[in-house]
């Protein structure tokens, strides 16, 4: 099956759906892949419940609530979604245009590529424990799909970093007993979030521990604990009923390190006037765009996915001049928002 696209958006995450509402501003039609099968991508699979605080104009939102948000915010554009289908194949197929494969056996024939899926495919770093992955959401979870299904027991929670800290702050008011269990006591977490995982340890909901998990006990197929190894080589055997671990997460760029693009690690480098990677017509936004002075922030790609959008415009008009119209005042842009 073989359609024909002005842009293929790869990754449905936030600066992905917002990459929808920028091109189609500009009258530019886009068909968005993502191995996910709902849209939102890591951002919302692995942390719907997060708050988040530097959306601008919103004070505070959750991943879902923002993913509901930009949904809404594209829907006059008519984006075509291709889920739980991961990009398999880019293919120039002349000076002008790609041909794009999915793992679902489509190709998608387009003017411009646009790359927008995070560090590529993320799996979380796993607890490396013999016979742990029997257990793998039953009692020992790498993400907090419902944060409810955690309350009244007995936790431990591993890591060092943000998700580790935001979850034990989260969690331990409404938990029997939380153990947090790090390998050291430097954290990778907000100084204000250690803060207060400090403030919950001194009134007695937190109990920290240094140390790593090494083993578990189990009867008839429950786990019933957990054994922590200390610096000193003493082992603390800890009751559990769920182990929520957040070690980080692992960067799989997966087929897009075969697409012949300019990588810094794990990211795509790009310009900055264009977000172009070293390939024409390929362009990169979020996360894996790399380029001097990159911060990570969702408003970061925000801005990406505007210059890009503008520079595929350019693109797919070479002989026109680009004009910035702006949505309060412009007919054209009321028009193609149906407003």
């Amino acid at each position: 099956m073989s359609n024909e696209t002005d842009v293929v958006i790869v990754g449905a995450g936030p600066c992905g759906l917002f990459q929808i509402f920028e091109l189609g501003l500009l009258g530019i039609k886009a068909h968005i892949v993502d191995a996910l099968p709902v849209p939102g991508g890591q951002c919302a699979e692995l942390y719907p419940d997060k708050p988040i605080y530097d959306i601008p104009a919103i004070p505070v939102c959750d991943a879902q609530e923002l993913v509901d948000k930009l949904m809404a915010q594209i829907r006059p554009f008519d984006a075509v979604f291709h889920l739980e289908s991961q990009v398999t194949e880019v293919e120039a197929l002349d000076g002008e245009r790609f041909r794009v494969a999915t793992s679902r056996g489509e190709e998608l024939v387009t003017r411009a590529v646009v790359i927008a899926g995070g560090v590529g495919s993320f799996q979380p770093m796993p607890l490396r424990v013999a016979g742990v992955e029997d257990h793998v959401d039953e009692q020992v979870f790498y993400r907090v799909r419902s944060p409810t299904a955690h309350h009244g027991k007995d936790l431990m929670v591993l890591g060092g970093g943000d998700s580790a800290f935001d979850w034990t702050v989260e969690l331990a008011p409404h938990a029997k007993s939380l153990t947090l269990v790090h390998r050291s006591d430097r954290f990778r977490a907000a100084p204000a979030t250690v803060s207060r995982m400090r403030e919950l340890e001194a009134a007695g909901k937190v109990r920290f521990m240094i140390g790593n998990c090494v083993d578990f006990e189990a009867q008839n197929g429950t786990v019933e604990r957990f054994h922590i190894r200390h610096p000193d080589e003493s082992v603390t055997k800890v009751d559990a009923d769920h182990a929520l671990v957040f070690f980080g997460l692992s960067p799989k760029l997966g087929p897009i390190a075969e697409w012949g693009l300019e990588l810094d690690k794990s990211q795509i480098r790009t310009d900055t006037e264009r977000f172009e990677t070293n390939v024409p017509g390929i362009y990169a936004i979020g996360d894996i765009a790399s380029y001097p002075g990159k911060k990570k922030l969702i408003l970061s790609g925000f801005h990406e996915a505007a210059l890009a959008a503008f520079a595929i415009k350019a693109r797919l008009n070479p002989d026109e001049k680009v004009h910035l119209q702006y949505t309060t005042t412009s007919p054209i842009m009321h028009q193609r928002l149906g407003v």
